[in-house]
């Protein structure tokens, strides 16, 4: 039976329809529901196995990226927003849906402390918008999200994606292997905080973590952006090259394999 996704979506969030049919056609079932109709009860978190944060720009970011929407869920569902994280269940979010994660307190989440702020994320060190394509590296086991994932090229579209957290947090996230993805140079050598390749300034290249569980994960680019062959920048030279080789041209992107890692869990 396939895992049933609830895609959250609420006031600026604009990427829940590419994420929800990444779900479908990665073996889930997906949902859109709007953020009050979990406040109202026309719909349970309960009912799903799977429930994703997309990107966008809730309430406009104008009290801080992610906050408004993060406080708006805290002051009405804080109570099964803590039993999901704690159930076997699946939780993503994506460039906002990770800063809503971070302001909620689902990730890093240290020593199971689901609720505590502990990370944030912060402008961009450019302190402007970045939309480019990035290389990430996995560099965690403990992620579900991310597993059979080596280097993988998916695009951003942030802000404020520069992560931080205090030393003492970040010690223990290293510990845990917490830190899922790092943005890495095209050959997969560190990125060492330098632009383009870290495109934000995020301490330690940091790109995406999860919890000590490796069930709930935030990243700040966007795979659901990368389901086709052909969203990928530089697809055309790619597809000649296949063709000159006499190479099948792929039809999935890359950024499914994520999706496809949840629905696999609960397979």
């Amino acid at each position: 039976m396939e895992p049933k996704a609830i895609i959250i979506t609420g006031y600026g969030i604009n990427c829940e329809v590419e994420t929800a049919r990444c779900f479908e056609r990665a073996g889930s079932t997906a949902e859109v529901v709007h953020i009050n109709d979990l406040i109202d009860g026309n719909k349970k978190l309960s009912d799903y196995q799977i429930m994703a944060i997309p990107g966008g720009f809730s309430y406009g970011d104008d009290t801080g990226s992610g906050n408004a929407l993060a406080n708006k869920a805290k002051n009405n569902l804080n109570e099964e927003l803590l039993k999901f994280a704690q159930e076997d269940k699946l939780i993503i979010g994506i460039c906002n849906g990770f800063q809503i994660l971070t302001n909620l307190g689902l990730v890093p989440a240290t020593d199971m402390q689901y609720g505590k702020r502990e990370a944030v994320l912060m402008h961009n060190s450019t302190v402007r918008y970045e939309c480019r394509w990035v290389h990430l590296k996995n560099s965690s086991e403990k992620c579900i999200w991310t597993k059979n994932i080596d280097i993988i090229h998916v695009p951003i579209a942030h802000g404020e994606g520069n992560f931080y957290t205090e030393s003492e947090t970040l010690n223990k996230i290293k510990a845990n292997n917490q830190i899922a993805f790092k943005y890495v140079k095209e050959d997969g050598s560190p990125a060492n905080g330098e632009l383009p390749f870290n495109p934000n300034g995020a301490m330690e290249d940091i790109a995406g973590i999860c919890d000590e569980s490796g069930r709930i994960f935030g990243m700040m680019p966007h795979p659901e952006r990368f389901n086709s062959f052909t969203n990928e920048d530089g697809w055309e030279l790619k597809k000649e090259k296949l063709i000159r080789e006499g190479k099948e041209l792929p039809k999935e992107g890359a950024g499914l394999e994520i999706f496809k890692n949840a629905a696999k869990y609960f397979s």
